[in-house]
């Protein structure tokens, strides 16, 4: 069991160099465009898959301008499934988690119509994204949790200088 601890406490994490390993209970799934003459479908989630969907609790789509970073937040009890149906986002997830195997890891993924990918993303994980080219980015989510407008499960912090990640364009 993870303890949250450190979740709560972001300015202990020390980021760690290198390639950091995919962080404990993250799962990815390459997505398949089934195209045609008419357009093209894309399965995100399925009620009957048994490594990634737990429960369903409601699904949105999140909008973002070029360049605007939506950053940090993790949940308590709700599993995030992300998936970028338009545009392309740079998708970020931190382990603060106090007990974690991956504790101190920096996960990036590059989510979009480029690369269809889902990720879920676990309880108490950091994770914001930022929207990278030049169009408007559509993330689609299923949560495991509905949102409870009188008790939010999500507690945030600013997208800059409170996690050790740099949020600017890696030229090389």
């Amino acid at each position: 069991m993870v303890e949250s601890g450190s979740v709560d406490r972001p300015a202990r994490f020390a980021a760690t160099g290198g390639k950091a390993p995919l962080i404990a209970g993250v799962k990815t799934r390459r997505l398949r465009l089934i195209p045609d003459e008419r357009g093209w479908l894309m399965e995100i989630l399925r009620a009957d898959d048994a490594e990634f969907f737990d429960r369903f609790g409601q699904v949105y789509v999140s909008a973002t301008y070029p360049g605007v970073v939506k950053a940090w937040h993790y949940h308590k009890r709700q599993v995030d499934n992300f998936a970028c149906v338009s545009g392309t986002v740079k998708l970020v997830l931190v382990d603060t988690r106090e007990g974690s195997p991956t504790a101190g890891a920096v996960n990036e993924f590059f989510v979009g119509t480029r690369n269809p990918l889902l990720v879920q993303v676990p309880n108490l994980v950091y994770h914001g994204w930022k929207c990278i080219g030049g169009e408007i980015a559509i993330v689609a989510n299923v949560p495991t949790e509905v949102y409870r407008y009188d008790d939010p499960d999500e507690f945030r912090l600013a997208p800059h200088g409170t996690l050790p990640y740099d949020w600017s364009r890696k030229d090389g």
